[in-house]
């Protein structure tokens, strides 16, 4: 095996959602690679510091150069326009919640009769400022 072709460790996460998000950055690039010490650092979360449980990953040594650029690289920008804003006052402060008509006292319990804990309903936006939802 030449040594470019060897499999390397790439980098050492704490944990495995770290872990699996730098995987499937490399994976979305074409760079194959892979995870293991996953299930030790999952069944013993913050174990790491003192028992050495890291995910390591993986890829192939002439792949280190290219994945490193590619791990450098800040892809979450968002513009301003991405931001929602509230259609009635303009507002960039929402939130995410169920609606307010279905949080009432009697309609929670008719939802907790027939339904049990787990109640089928669309989330909305709910302005902080002037409570409109959409």
């Amino acid at each position: 095996m030449r040594e470019h072709d060897a499999i390397v460790v790439f980098q050492k996460f704490d944990n495995a959602i770290d872990a699996n998000i730098a995987k499937s950055k490399l994976d979305a690039y074409g760079i194959p690679c892979f995870l293991t010490e996953e299930n030790m650092a999952n069944l013993y979360p913050g174990a790491s510091n003192f028992m050495n449980f890291n995910v390591r990953l993986h890829l192939f040594g002439h792949d280190a150069e290219r994945a490193r650029q590619i791990m450098s690289e800040n892809n979450l920008r968002l513009n301003d326009d991405a931001v929602a804003r509230c259609p009635a006052c303009g507002s960039k402060n929402i939130e995410r919640d169920f609606p307010k008509e279905l949080t009432s006292t009697f309609a929670s319990s008719l939802r907790l009769l027939f339904f049990g804990l787990f109640y089928p309903s669309k989330k909305v936006y709910r302005c902080s400022e002037c409570e409109f939802e959409f």
